[in-house]
């Protein structure tokens, strides 16, 4: 294993708008609002565009395959979720977890982010997966096989839309010539980036394309697991493990698991949870969520 004592404190996420109860405005509103007070660290979204009812693909974050979310769930699109959340809050976070990008046009996404990026003061991460349902990349005409290729050569066209005045790019999935895109991102026109996918695959793609990884229903066992191999890929590439943020979304473990996790390298432990359809519930609710957990956190691990 590869330990990093005495390096973070560990920072808090929380990943419960855009779906179901978390659909609704005034819940969003609420829990951002409850979340900042509350001293969560950022506000995850994740993205599907279309489910459908009996899919043959199977969801890599469950051992029974099955997505657990109702294919007739409201499920809002992340940037345009997290670019309300941004005006409701000042402080706080806010990252996609994560955006199918293959799915999406580089052009469009680039200038999406900037624009999230600019009107919430800096505050937004681009966080990206490569998909694993079939159906859906159908439904939206883009090949599922290459996805991975795909997604890597995305990231650069659109580094170099956000770091050049007058930009140019030439790959095998998207090309442009001396075109200009605006907004830059706020902070010294780099949008941060982290890969999602918890295989090896996923995990060099963040060190080699990306400035972290987001690791999806993993244990605390997993995840340190992970994170040794992503310290290791570091290592192996010259690349300095420190420029890395390693977030994980838990499916076991308290916060006294935080000392452990810190140690392996991770930086921020994002809780994964549905939150009630009173907004005012929703308060108490993300008041209970984060007492031992960021409790614990403020502890230097």
């Amino acid at each position: 294993m590869h330990e990093h004592p005495e390096r973070w404190t560990m920072r808090i996420g929380l990943h419960a708008l855009g779906i179901g109860d978390g659909a609704r405005p005034e819940v969003i509103r609420a829990v951002a609002e409850a979340a900042e007070e509350r001293g969560f660290a950022r506000l995850w979204a994740g993205e599907h565009v279309v489910l459908v009812d009996a899919p043959a693909s199977s969801y890599p974050y469950a051992d029974d395959g099955r997505i657990p979310v109702p294919a007739g769930a409201d499920w809002l699109d992340p940037l345009l979720a997290l670019g309300f959340a941004a005006a409701t809050t000042r402080r706080i976070e806010l990252a996609t977890g994560v955006l199918l990008l293959p799915e999406h046009n580089p052009v469009v996404v680039a200038k999406q982010a900037a624009t999230l990026d600019v009107l919430s003061g800096g505050r937004f991460t681009l966080g990206v997966g490569i998909g694993w349902s079939a159906e859906e990349f159908a439904a939206l005409g883009v090949p599922f096989e290459g996805r991975g290729r795909r997604t890597e050569e995305y990231l650069a066209a659109m580094r170099e839309l956000w770091s050049e005045e007058v930009a140019s790019f030439e790959g095998e999935f998207t090309r442009f010539r001396s075109v200009r895109v605006n907004p830059k991102p706020a902070n010294g026109r780099r949008l941060p980036v982290v890969m999602g996918g918890n295989g090896d695959r996923a995990l060099s793609r963040a060190v080699t394309a990306a400035d972290g990884w987001y690791g999806f229903n993993v244990s605390v066992s997993e995840a340190v697991e992970r994170a040794s191999v992503l310290a290791g890929l570091c290592a192996e590439r010259g690349r300095p493990v420190e420029e890395l943020t390693v977030a994980v979304a838990l499916t076991d473990g308290d916060p006294e698991v935080l000392a452990d996790l810190s140690r392996a390298g991770v930086t921020e432990v994002v809780l994964v949870a549905s939150p009630p359809a009173d907004p005012a519930a929703a308060r108490d609710w993300v008041a209970d969520l984060a007492r031992p957990w960021t409790a614990a956190a403020r502890t230097r691990t």
